[in-house]
C-alpha cells in the first residue's frame, strides 16, 4: 500500500497512477492516483489509529506533526509514544506559534515536552517576529480586526509553509476529525491538498468522547482551559468557551460562519489574497508618486 514517488511526469501518467522519475533535480514528492487513493481510504477506514500510524511511519518519507496542542493531536502524540514493534516511530512535531495562543497552551507546550523528553518540536513565528510587541510594531494591533485574512496568512499561513518548505515536510499528521464539522465532515483519513501535501487525519472517525476518553486513561497532558468550559483552543482573541450542547468548536470565531484559521485553507485562496494585496501596494504608491508629482508641479 505504499505510495509511488515521482519528480516529473505527464498528466497522463499522473492520472494513471503509473509515473514514474529519475530526475534528481527536485526532491521526489509522494503522489497517489485518484483509484489508489480511494482504494487506501477504504482500506484504511477499517484499522484503528494506532494502525494507521504505523502504516504511515512505513509508507511516508518525511513526515512530521502538525499540532496547536488541542485533544486530538495530544492523543495522536500519545500513540505514536506507545507504538511497539521494529519500525520506530521518529516524527518530530511542528508547531506554530503565531504569538496570541493563551498562556495556558505555551505551558502545556512545556508539560508535554518534559513528559515526552525525546520528542522534537520544531516552533514557527510570523516572518521577523519573536514577541508579540514586535507583531504589533511591524504589522499594527489587533490586525484580525482590521484585516483578518492578512493575519491569517501571516500568523499561520506562512509560518507553516515555511516550515514544511525548510524541513522538506512530504506528509503531515493533523488532529483533525469529522465530528468537528463544518467542511472538517467530509475529509477522509488520508487526503492530499492542492500543493502535493499529503495530509493523513489518523482520528477522522473519533468522536470528542472517544478522544476524551483515551486522554483519560493514558493520563495525557490537557491544557487547563478545557477545565474552563473550552473545547477547541486557538489564538486568545478568537477562542471562547462553549455551552453544553454546542458543537466542539463552537467557541472558535464564535457568532461567525468562518470554520477554519487558515492552516488547511487552499492555497489558491491565499495566491488571489497576495495578489490583491500586491495590487493595493502598488496602487498606493502610484498614488504618493503622483501626489509628489503633482506638488512639484504646483
Amino acid at each position: 500500500m505504499a505510495p509511488r514517488r515521482y519528480s516529473h511526469s505527464s498528466d497522463r501518467d499522473a492520472e494513471s497512477g503509473y509515473a514514474s522519475g529519475s530526475s534528481t533535480a527536485s526532491l521526489p514528492e509522494l503522489y497517489f492516483s485518484r483509484p489508489h487513493l480511494k482504494f487506501l481510504n477504504q482500506q484504511l477506514s477499517k484499522l484503528e489509529p494506532q494502525d494507521i500510524l504505523k502504516w504511515c511511519i512505513t509508507s511516508l518519507p518525511r513526515l512530521y506533526q502538525t499540532t496547536a496542542f488541542g485533544l486530538t493531536g495530544l492523543a495522536i502524540n500519545d500513540m505514536l509514544s506507545k507504538l511497539d514493534g521494529p519500525i520506530k516511530p521518529d516524527i518530530d512535531l511542528i508547531f506554530l506559534d503565531t504569538l496570541h495562543h493563551f498562556k495556558e497552551t505555551l505551558e502545556l507546550v512545556d508539560r508535554v515536552k518534559r513528559r515526552y523528553p525525546h520528542l522534537v518540536v520544531h516552533v514557527y513565528k510570523p516572518q521577523g517576529c519573536d514577541t508579540v510587541d514586535d507583531f504589533n510594531n511591524k504589522h499594527g494591533e489587533k490586525l484580525w480586526e482590521s484585516n483578518e485574512e492578512l493575519y491569517d496568512y501571516i500568523a499561520k499561513v506562512e509560518p507553516g509553509q515555511r516550515a514544511y518548505a525548510e524541513l522538506q515536510v512530504a506528509a503531515v499528521i493533523t488532529g483533525r476529525r469529522k465530528s468537528q464539522g463544518g467542511k472538517r465532515g467530509e475529509m477522509d483519513i488520508i487526503e492530499v491538498d492542492d500543493t502535493g501535501m499529503v495530509k493523513i487525519n489518523p482520528l477522522a472517525n473519533w468522536t470528542f468522547g472517544q478522544v476524551e476518553e483515551y486522554i483519560k486513561e493514558h493520563d495525557v497532558p490537557t491544557n487547563v482551559l478545557l477545565d474552563r468550559g473550552y473545547r477547541s483552543v486557538g489564538d486568545w482573541h478568537s477562542t471562547q468557551p462553549v455551552t453544553e450542547g454546542e458543537d466542539e468548536r463552537a467557541g472558535r470565531w464564535k457568532g461567525r460562519s468562518k470554520t477554519e484559521c487558515g492552516i488547511h485553507n487552499k492555497k489558491s485562496r491565499y495566491a488571489m489574497f497576495l495578489q490583491e494585496q500586491e495590487q493595493k501596494r502598488q496602487d498606493e504608491l502610484s498614488r504618493a508618486l503622483q501626489d509628489g508629482l503633482s506638488i512639484e508641479a504646483a
